[in-house]
């Protein structure tokens, strides 16, 4: 049974479709990239994903339970976290205390001592320990990143998905992201679904499939390598259009 399984998804906004009959599965612990050029529908989907958005069309199926109509709290209990393009933490918080927010967030049955505890090692596993203290607001963007990371895996998702994460690191660091979050999944059985527009090293390093986006719809679905070197994936790239999409 897929963990995640999309039915003919469709989300509108007015005459705009930014998601057109979209169905895919995700398993138990794979590691999916989602690429296209701006405008493709892939922040809609992922916000139709985690409960963000209602879709017009269509079912989203979760562990074999329907949860299209859920909200963004409820599916969080149920295992989907996510992160954000640009990071948002409580400012004025701490990194530590931010990070405890997300495993509250995610379950119900946790205090905050335990949820401080699991902040605790998600701060080491990310490598922002030696800032647990800070005030979360006087952080680097990268180091504010880390943190919108740390917070998700302490939701304890059994779905993650990363919105361009990556985006404005140094390539030494996609590379050590990419060998945590490989680490962690594997470590915890997750699936993680990660966002990328540009940064090809990242697409071939993390993701062992590839589903490309073109003016909302699914245009290819494949091995990351055999997506992209699919002839229709370059026209999208190269801004030529697609003849036959």
């Amino acid at each position: 049974m897929a963990l995640l399984k999309l039915e003919n998804v469709t989300k509108r906004f007015g005459g705009l479709v930014a998601v057109d009959k979209m169905s895919l599965e995700i398993k138990e612990g794979e590691f999916i990239g989602i690429v296209g050029p701006n405008g493709s529908g892939k922040t809609t989907l992922y916000n139709v994903i985690s409960g963000v958005y209602f879709p017009e069309n269509g079912s989203i199926i979760f562990e074999g339970s329907d949860i299209t109509k859920l909200p963004p709290y409820r599916r969080a209990h149920l295992g989907i976290g996510r992160t954000f393009q640009i990071p948002r933490p409580f400012s004025s918080a701490t990194v530590r205390e931010n990070v405890a927010v997300g495993a509250m967030f995610g379950r119900l049955s946790v205090n905050v001592e335990e949820s401080l505890e699991t902040a605790d090692y998600y701060i080491g596993l990310v490598g922002l320990k030696a800032h647990r203290d800070k005030i979360s607001g006087a952080l680097t963007p990268t180091e504010k990143k880390l943190i919108e990371i740390a917070r998700a895996l302490a939701m304890k998702p059994k779905l993650l998905l990363l919105d361009e994460v990556m985006a404005g690191m140094h390539p030494e660091s996609i590379e050590k992201m990419i060998r945590l979050l490989k680490e962690v999944s594997e470590e915890e059985k997750i699936a993680i679904v990660s966002m990328v527009e540009h940064i090809m090293r990242a697409v071939i390093g993390f993701a062992k499939r590839v589903i490309v986006m073109y003016r909302g719809a699914k245009l290819v679905d494949a091995p990351a390598q055999e997506a992209l070197n699919d002839p229709r994936v370059i026209e999208v790239y190269l801004g030529k259009g697609i003849r036959d999409a």
